[in-house]
């Protein structure tokens, strides 16, 4: 019998071996198993840790009197994070403030009734002027009857007549003061004046005082103080940011998705990030999406993804998760199962 020819390169018995039942029934499926790989998205979608900071400073000029908060601590709510010189603003504040003693004495005094010591001694004014009015009609009386017989000069007579009116005069007035401190009504407008006083010292000193306490900066929020740029004694402009602060609310989770995985993607939804020496996975929800694309930042290198033109999304993390994470950490991101 002849031998059968070989091909050329082929292997001995390569030809007349027969490829398994099992696998061929496998290899479609694998195929499409494959295909179906390569046309789905990343599970994993990459971003970084983005901090928003808040930066401090004081709405008046000043010498830097303490930093109270160093860089690197954290700091709770309320706390003191660095101080202007107070002067001369507590010195106004000590002015206003006795202003403010002054009129609410100023309108107790008007408030309160007249005593009767000093309605007697209005009523005593008012008693003397009318014996020294009477005493000078006395007076009157004579010198006309003197110059009627030509004994005196007229000027003698127009003195006397001149004292009459004078003391007539001060008896009109005696009368009034007694009247004006016996009726309650007449010091309405007084009282009123001094009300009106009182509130504007009030408002002043209130005014002193936020100008005091404003030059004592405290943290808004539990963070961390990030950076420091003054030194205490350096003059700090008005406005000039004097500490940063990263408030621990203030950290979210950044990474960009393409557009064919934007349609599976809504606020609320809870995703899980990773990090290189996360022990755990960081934890989330989605609360912003950003409504327009944006080319794909230098700082993310996508795995096997040809996608130029991408979606921020961020996401807000755990309140307790959210003080251990640092700005700038590259995390992977995939959304969390429901």
């Amino acid at each position: 019998m002849l031998a059968r020819q070989r091909q050329p390169g082929a292997e001995p018995g390569a030809a007349s071996r027969p490829v398994p039942r099992r696998l061929a029934c496998l290899l479609p499926a694998l195929a499409a198993l494959l295909c179906a790989c390569s046309d789905s998205g990343p599970s994993f979608y990459q971003g970084y840790i983005e901090g928003e900071f808040l930066y401090l400073s004081a709405p008046q000029a000043g010498y830097l009197k303490s930093l109270d908060a160093l860089r690197g601590s954290r700091v709770a709510p309320g706390q003191a994070v660095f101080a202007l010189a107070g002067d001369p603003d507590a010195e106004s504040l000590d002015e206003a403030q006795a202003r403010v003693g002054a009129a609410r004495e100023r309108l107790a005094n008007l408030a309160a009734p007249r005593r009767q010591p000093e309605i007697a001694a209005l009523e005593a004014n008012v008693r003397a002027a009318q014996a020294g009015l009477s005493l000078a009609q006395s007076r009157l009386g004579r010198q006309r009857s003197l110059a009627e017989r030509h004994f005196v000069s007229p000027a003698s007579l127009d003195e006397a007549r001149s004292q009459r009116d004078q003391m007539q005069g001060q008896v009109e007035a005696a009368q009034q003061q007694l009247a004006t401190y016996r009726a309650a009504l007449g010091r309405s407008a007084e009282v009123r004046a001094a009300e009106a006083d009182l509130l504007a010292a009030q408002a002043q000193a209130a005014q002193m005082r936020w100008r005091l306490e404003s030059k004592t900066v405290r943290a808004p929020a539990a963070g961390e103080v990030s950076e420091t740029y003054y030194r205490a004694g350096e003059w700090v402009a008005a406005g000039a940011p004097v500490a940063s602060l990263l408030p621990d609310q203030r950290r979210r989770l950044r990474f960009y998705v393409p557009e064919t995985a934007l349609a599976r993607l809504q606020t609320g939804l809870a995703v899980e990030a990773g990090c290189d020496g996360c022990v755990q996975p960081i934890r989330g929800t989605i609360d912003f999406i950003a409504p327009q694309a944006e080319y794909t930042p230098p700082v993310i290198y996508s795995r096997g993804s040809r996608e130029k033109l991408v979606f921020r999304v961020e996401a807000a993390p755990l309140p307790e998760q959210a003080a251990r994470l640092r700005p700038g950490l590259p995390i992977d991101v995939r959304i969390a199962e429901r």
